[in-house]
């Protein structure tokens, strides 16, 4: 007698109930754990796994979700000031317009995750203090057009990151990703699309920009030293005042 129809019933089961299972705690249940907790401390999901679900809206300040499985979480809107989210699981996340004043991404996975229009600072400039860090994080392929002015991304990756200006939707003037005075030494944007993108006095020191699109970018002041611009597009970006010493493959500045 053949089993294979119920065999594969057995195996279809077993998929919806891993799927079903997949994320540790509920909505429901991450609000009751806010409600509970005590003013200026966050809640402890450090390991949890949050993967999927739907946490927009939700303040989450000072939260410890490190190493939290938030892959495909939908986090629009949330607050994350101060939270801690080193080593977390981001991968296709949406964080368009979340609070990130203070938080930690830290060797954080937030690839192909949406990270648009963000919350940055309590004013229109960002403090030393407010700085958001990612450091060694990987933002492969991310969607970024927000503000990381000071942000400390030592080592990130950043390679194929989706931030050139959509020239289309500008009716409210240029609105830019803005990395200017970030901490990028050592960074990855091999591959990037970085057309109109401020750099301005950014930190770029061994930054690796082989293969992207950096026309009409703002370098203006940026330390380049020993960075890699080979097979780069550099058309009409401007390199005012920067350091250039040791960079390779810029011609004709």
């Amino acid at each position: 007698m053949c089993r294979t129809p119920r065999l594969l019933a057995l195996l279809g089961l077993c998929l919806v109930s891993a799927q079903a299972g997949a994320a540790d705690l509920t909505r429901a249940a991450v609000e009751a754990a806010l409600s509970r907790g005590s003013p200026g401390h966050g809640v402890d999901l450090a390991g949890k796994s949050l993967a999927g679900l739907d946490l927009h809206d939700l303040d989450l300040s000072h939260a410890d979700l490190s190493n939290a499985e938030l892959t495909g979480t939908d986090l629009k809107g949330a607050k994350l000031v101060g939270a801690k989210l080193t080593g977390a699981h981001l991968h296709g996340a949406q964080l368009n317009l979340a609070w990130i004043i203070g938080a930690d991404f830290s060797h954080a996975d937030l690839s192909e995750a949406h990270l648009e229009t963000l919350v940055v600072s309590a004013g229109l400039e960002t403090r030393p203090d407010e700085a958001a860090r990612f450091v060694g994080a990987n933002l492969s392929g991310a969607f970024v057009q927000a503000r990381f002015t000071l942000d400390d991304m030592r080592g990130a990756n950043l390679s194929h990151l989706r931030a050139a200006t959509d020239m289309r939707n500008q009716s409210m003037g240029l609105i830019r990703a803005d990395f200017s005075r970030a901490i990028l030494e050592g960074a990855d944007f091999s591959g990037a699309a970085l057309g109109t993108v401020n750099f301005q006095f950014a930190r770029l020191h061994g930054a690796n920009f082989t293969g992207a699109d950096l026309h009409d970018a703002d370098l203006t002041g940026a330390d380049l030293t020993d960075a890699d611009l080979r097979g780069a597009n550099v058309a009409g970006a401007t390199f005012t005042g920067a350091t250039l010493t040791g960079v390779h493959g810029l011609v004709g500045h």
